[in-house]
């Protein structure tokens, strides 16, 4: 791959990123007061996701690193398999998705899909994301980076959102055998 391809793989995923703001966002209307406060996790979050396409790009184009093709093709089968996960995911929790934490109607208690394994399958898929996109390209320093920070934010972020979840009747019993985001270990 050559270093413009990463580049527009880049450009395409803050374009995804722009647009899960605006559904985000329109989602939010007349929903304000079921939205949660997260005065300083939120903006950790957009930085995250800002870095997600700033430091790999940065590291690529100043460090010069080398492309592999047998990391990207592993990077790669990651991210489409991360892909695919996303996909499921948002088809399954439809409109009741959002970047915020919300607190969902009392009817909204997604049990089916991937929810039948693991209470929180769009952050295993944005853990999967932030490790592999940066490796498409050998930028492993953003990678090892972004992760390190995406876990110090998950550590926040997934107890205020079970947190909010926890006052929906039968959200508690419905999540209380599921793994957090690996069946069987977390």
């Amino acid at each position: 791959m050559s270093v413009v391809a990463f580049l527009v793989v880049l450009g395409l995923i803050a374009l995804v990123r722009l647009g899960e703001v605006v559904v985000s966002w329109r989602r939010l209307r007349g929903r304000g007061e079921r939205l949660v406060a997260e005065p300083a996790l939120f903006p950790a979050m957009v930085l995250l996701h800002v870095g997600l396409i700033a430091a790999p790009a940065a590291e690529v184009l100043l460090l010069e690193r080398a492309f592999s093709p047998a990391l990207a093709i592993a990077a790669g089968a990651v991210l489409f398999l991360a892909t695919l996960l996303r996909v499921w995911t948002l088809r399954t929790i439809g409109g009741a998705w959002n970047v915020r934490v919300v607190v969902p109607d009392e009817d909204q208690v997604v049990t089916t899909g991937p929810y039948r394994w693991i209470r929180h399958p769009n952050y295993l898929v944005v853990i999967l994301e932030i490790a592999s996109l940066p490796l498409l390209h050998g930028a492993w320093i953003s990678a090892l980076g972004l992760t390190l920070l995406n876990a110090a934010v998950l550590a926040r972020r997934i107890p205020t959102e079970e947190a909010a979840l926890a006052r929906l009747a039968g959200w508690r019993e419905a999540m209380a055998d599921r793994a957090r985001l690996v069946p069987g270990l977390v």
